[in-house]
């Protein structure tokens, strides 16, 4: 299973990284990454650091412990964890892309805060406002599933940290800044990552919407 994880890693890194830059390149002349924008050592930074660190401790890290030897958790090495592994990879790598290619010309990895972009709500973007993380995460856990060690595991939660605080701290401010009152109303009736969760209340948006950063 740790050789299937790491090909599927690579497969969702070719498909939702590079071919997709390619796409909008292709359509826009435009590759739509914004990364290069967030300071060394700022919150953006440090988030999108934290993520990427996390898939690769997913992705590589967890079938190279296990290649040298690190024993699996026990509780989840069982044939039917893996094979829910694989479903699950499956599904979020395919998901994650047709999330990507849901937002079009809005499709950005990390922000621009002087750069418009469409408020994109239709799609997938009905069900949670971040469906492209939330594929994502999916994809990670049943890599972890496939391959469910200490180093995979703790990849998962810390690409997950790294995704919340990208989404609270810097996606939403700007999203909020960009489109005032359309994101304030979308924001209060869709989830964050979940249907119907992290849906933000509208008394508490000055609040909760604060802060600087780069987004997607």
């Amino acid at each position: 299973m740790a050789a299937a994880a790491l090909a599927l890693f690579v497969v969702m890194m070719l498909l939702a990284g590079a071919l997709r830059t390619l796409i909008q390149r292709h359509r826009t002349g435009d590759s739509g990454n914004r990364r290069t924008l967030s300071p060394r050592g700022s919150l953006g930074w440090s988030a999108l650091t934290a993520t990427d660190i996390g898939y690769l401790m997913v992705g590589v890290g967890g079938p190279l412990a296990h290649w040298l030897g690190l024993p699996p958790l026990s509780v989840l090495e069982h044939s039917p964890v893996h094979v829910l592994g694989v479903v699950l990879a499956v599904i979020g790598i395919l998901a994650a892309f047709g999330a990507q290619m849901a937002l079009g010309a809005s499709w950005r990895i990390g922000v621009d805060q002087s750069e418009r972009t469409a408020l994109v709500t239709s799609g997938p973007f009905r069900w949670v406002r971040n469906p492209i993380f939330t594929a994502v995460l999916v994809a990670l856990l049943g890599l972890t599933l496939m391959v469910p060690n200490l180093v995979a595991l703790l990849g998962w939660v810390l690409a997950l940290a790294g995704i919340e605080t990208q989404v609270r701290r810097i996606e939403e401010p700007h999203l909020h800044r960009l489109h005032g009152e359309p994101y304030t109303r979308y924001a209060a009736k869709v989830g964050r990552l979940l249907p119907g969760v992290g849906r933000l209340r509208t008394d508490r948006h000055a609040a909760t919407l604060k802060g600087d950063g780069q987004a997607r």
